[in-house]
């Protein structure tokens, strides 16, 4: 079977093609995703009565449950754009422009990919909805591996890409494209928004050990939190990079014995995280003194569908996160209710932020007038908007992030539900977590339209 499938609205679009321009009349048949000409509209609808997006999530791989999870937070959006159900987040969002009729009057369809969480099938997928199914827009993923590649492809065929869960700095950073946007927030802002917390918790003597997926993510996260904790005070005993999807890592998590650390910072997201965190306390950590002090674990980057995987393992540990459905301002209960409604339980942060991309693409198309990327991309940078859940929000133009608050939140020492597994400690304002475009570290160029 193949990884792409067609969404219930509508069959398989054609390859889509380039006309080279009035003055030649010659209409080229190269694959859209090749073309170099710097004014083309890939993929323009025209008088089509629809659009095609595509959804590339991890429908495999150690980040599938968080795939599985943008995916139906994509088809609520669908849904909702195109005047089907409640109308969740369109009932909130300030400004609107959208009707509820589709974008622009077309109705919206969609295509998946599965990115498998490895760049290589990402990119292969992502081209398939380009060349093959017509998409103006690609989202997704759950890997800040992915998005940088996918964003790179997308940027290089001139399509918008609206990155879905990618935490790494690079994304918008060194890595930052023209047509890229991401919603989610980063590394650098959740070492800032955590360190308060942890000084207040556990002290400003503290010994750390930190455990780090080895790709993008994990590299930047683990400098964000080893910078924003040794400011604090805090020494850095070890920094041990460990391969995604490892599944047992208990070769990593022996030298934290005797290392002298009295903190383990898992920089690992997902299965993996799960994992790493149940054989971290089934080894004792937890129940250990060391220097005097607690043994704490940390888990920089958080979501409720890792909290579930670790179960009772969560209980107690701080991190962070960009949304949590127990939010109660307007627009995250609106969510909350649609997704709910759909689907029998609460949507995670993947879910939210895969699902106000989806409406901030297409609402910047219905304010551009156009579905060019040439009218989309200006429409959203700088674009200041509210009512989705995370407060008066930013889209800075200078590098296409999203500034917005930030949560920590700490596992649920007593839950109520499966789903009431982590409690808001604090909602950190923008201000605290917001930094430099230029900032050392995050320097990149967006590039030309």
């Amino acid at each position: 079977m193949s990884d792409q499938t067609r969404g219930k609205t509508g069959g398989i679009s054609r390859r889509g093609v380039l006309k080279a321009g009035a003055a030649t009349g010659v209409v080229l048949a190269t694959p859209t995703i090749f073309a170099s000409s710097a004014h083309a509209f890939i993929n323009d609808p025209g008088a089509k009565k629809s659009i095609t997006l595509g959804f590339n999530v991890p429908q495999t791989g150690a980040y599938s449950e968080e795939g599985a999870d943008e995916l139906r937070a994509y088809k609520l959006a669908v849904k909702h754009l195109n005047g089907e159900g409640d109308g969740g987040m369109l009932n909130t969002m300030k400004p609107l422009s959208l009707k509820g009729n589709g974008v622009l009057g077309k109705k919206v369809e969609y295509v998946t990919g599965d990115t498998q969480t490895k760049a290589d099938a990402a990119r292969a997928s992502a081209k398939r909805m380009i060349e093959k199914d017509g998409a103006l827009m690609i989202t997704g993923g759950s890997s800040s591996g992915v998005a940088v590649a996918v964003q790179g492809l997308c940027n290089e065929a001139k399509i918008m890409f609206m990155a879905g869960l990618t935490h790494s700095n690079d994304t918008t950073g060194k890595d930052k494209k023209r047509y890229g946007f991401r919603h989610f927030f980063n590394a650098y802002m959740s070492g800032q928004a955590l360190a308060p917390v942890l000084e207040k918790e556990y002290g400003k003597d503290r010994k750390a050990y930190h455990l780090t997926a080895d790709y993008t993510w994990g590299w930047t996260q683990e400098e964000s939190i080893k910078n924003a904790t040794e400011k604090l005070g805090w020494e850095t005993v070890n920094t041990v990079r460990t391969p995604v999807g490892a599944g047992d890592f208990s070769q990593y998590i022996t030298p934290v014995l005797n290392s002298g650390a009295d903190v383990l910072i898992l920089n690992h997201y997902g299965k993996d995280m799960v994992n790493s965190l149940t054989q971290a306390i089934q080894f004792g950590l937890r129940d250990k003194e060391v220097n005097g002090k607690k043994f704490e674990i940390i888990v920089p980057l958080f979501s409720r569908l890792m909290a579930q995987g670790a179960g009772k393992n969560i209980q107690g540990i701080l991190g962070s996160t960009n949304w949590h459905w127990s939010l109660k301002d307007e627009g995250s209960q609106a969510f909350v209710k649609s997704f709910g409604a759909e689907y029998g339980f609460p949507p995670s942060q993947a879910a939210h932020t895969c699902y106000v991309q989806a409406l901030l693409y297409a609402d910047a198309c219905e304010r551009a007038g156009t579905f060019d990327p040439a009218g989309v991309i200006p429409a959203l940078e700088g674009f200041k908007f509210d009512g989705m859940g995370n407060g008066p929000t930013e889209y800075r133009a200078e590098d296409h992030q999203c500034f917005k608050d930030v949560l920590v939140v700490r596992g649920n020492p007593n839950p109520t539900s499966n789903f009431d597994l982590l409690e808001v400690v604090q909602i950190v304002p923008r201000a605290q977590v917001e930094y430099a475009h230029d900032m050392e570290g995050f320097k990149g160029e967006l590039g030309p339209i």
